[in-house]
């Protein structure tokens, strides 16, 4: 069975073919490092942490270059570090607030079982391949300079009589559609509504390069060829797989379709375009005003990573998700289960099975039904457990041993371990000496701080009431 991915672009599920299966190349938009990562965020990070162990497994880890940038020059920022370091010159608390916040993300997105990317790109460190695509756009008339600004022009790139790509296909819209429809900034020195910027001056005390195009005045980069560059620069013209978010088809990823191809002359910028649905809250949209916003961070306070990561994946990347606590509390148990029959396991290929439902496009509930089928054989069957574990790792579960896991998840209550374990013992000694009244005390006692307990012929175990 083949890979068959959804390409936005084309609208339709495909043969995934990459240009060079000796060298994979997948793109991914990062985050902008000015604030902790909401769980909105964590989903493209999870999805396309898949597609890469997929790939890996499919090409071999060596043959497969996973990039996702880190914008660290853009507005938000600049307001961060203006409120936080009042008395810093603004690059320096620049600086200060986004090697913090790069620090939070990595360490967020790492306990939520993610692999590093292969190469993660600071935009700050690719100002001269910015400006080399934008003195191509302006040679070739698809950009142009106005009051120190430079601009592109989807009106001439849809006009050209060339190879490239109508501007509007990926969003599958018309130009009038994207003027009626998009906040686009209303400014004096645009051709036309739907130009947007590739270059702009900075104000003072902002960070600053010197300006293409013959620009006198420093300037700075705006946001959609940041990611043009980057591309460009680690994954070449033309590239097999461009991974997002779905907010992101328009305008960030129709532009930098624009960009690229009007730059080098191609056809098309990356083989597939994929994109992950939005995430809201409890059937909310997730937002401040009301009061559901949440951030991975707070998450893990609650939860080990691993159930954020099976919460995510039960619903298919493409399809709306609906975040509750329900759900959580249904995955926590599941890994429990999971983790249980971990344990001593011998090492195996994963079940191909697993791998079939993850070249359906990434079809993740039914790798998750798949996986629970594997658990009930594996119950009575040393080969299954060990494919049903090497099943498990390769999608990014089981990275702790199952000690380590249940001391985690007792951590992340806030339950004082070594008290349970103490009335534990003092339960057992007293179901021992049938001592059946302080046993049922003990139990209560056990249970009002939120613990339950599993009695079986080998003992008593325990683990949190969710």
């Amino acid at each position: 069975m083949d890979l068959r991915l959804y390409d936005t672009l084309s609208r339709e599920k495909r043969a995934f073919a990459p240009l060079d299966p000796a060298n994979v190349r997948m793109y991914v938009c990062g985050p902008t490092v000015y604030d902790f990562a909401h769980i909105g965020n964590a989903r493209p990070v999870i999805v396309f942490d898949v597609l890469f162990r997929l790939l890996r497994h499919l090409y071999g880890a060596a043959h497969v270059k996973y990039v996702r940038n880190i914008t660290d020059v853009d507005d938000k920022i600049n307001d961060r570090a203006a409120r936080d370091f009042p008395g810093l010159p603004l690059n320096e608390a620049i600086r200060n607030v986004t090697e913090e916040t790069e620090r939070q993300f990595h360490a967020d997105v790492g306990a939520l079982g993610c692999l590093r990317p292969t190469v993660e790109p600071r935009a700050t460190e690719h100002i001269v391949e910015m400006r080399a695509i934008i003195e191509k756009l302006v040679a070739g008339g698809f950009a142009y300079v106005a009051e120190n600004h430079v601009l592109f022009s989807p009106q001439a790139m849809n006009a050209a009589n060339s190879v490239l790509p109508r501007y509007g296909a990926l969003a599958n819209r018309s130009l009038d559609e994207m003027i009626a429809g998009a906040r686009v900034d209303v400014a004096p020195y645009k051709r036309d509504a739907t130009d947007f910027v590739l270059w702009k001056p900075s104000k003072p005390g902002e960070p600053s390069w010197p300006s293409p195009a013959g620009i006198e005045v420093n300037g700075r980069p705006g946001w959609h060829i940041e990611c043009s560059a980057m591309a460009w620069k680690h994954l070449g013209e033309q590239f097999d797989i461009h991974g997002g978010g779905i907010d992101l088809v328009f305008p960030h990823h129709e532009n930098e379709i624009a960009q690229s191809c009007c730059a080098f002359h191609e056809n098309r910028m990356a083989g597939f375009w994929m994109h992950n649905g939005f995430l809201q809250v409890e059937g909310e949209k997730m937002s401040k005003s009301l009061g559901n916003f949440v951030t991975i961070r707070q998450l893990l306070a609650d939860w080990p990573g691993e159930v954020l990561r099976l919460n995510m994946l039960k619903t298919h990347y493409r399809s709306p998700i609906d975040w509750t606590l329900r759900g959580l509390e249904e995955s926590a148990n599941t890994l429990d289960e999971w983790y249980g029959l971990a344990e001593s396991a011998q090492a195996a290929p994963p079940s191909p099975h697993i791998i079939d439902a993850l070249l359906d496009d990434l079809n993740t509930p039914q790798m998750i039904a798949t996986l629970h089928g594997l658990r009930q054989a594996a119950a009575g069957s040393e080969t299954s457990r060990a494919e049903f574990v090497a099943s498990l790792r390769l999608v990014g579960f089981l990275s702790e041993t199952a000690d380590q896991w249940r001391e985690r998840k007792q951590k992340a209550s806030g339950i004082d371990v070594k008290k349970v374990e103490q009335l534990i013992a003092e339960r057992t000694a007293a179901r021992e000496r049938k001592d059946f009244k302080e046993s049922d005390r003990l139990r209560d006692q056990l249970v009002a701080m939120g613990v339950v307990l599993k009695d079986s012929k080998a003992g008593t175990t325990w683990e949190v009431a969710r």
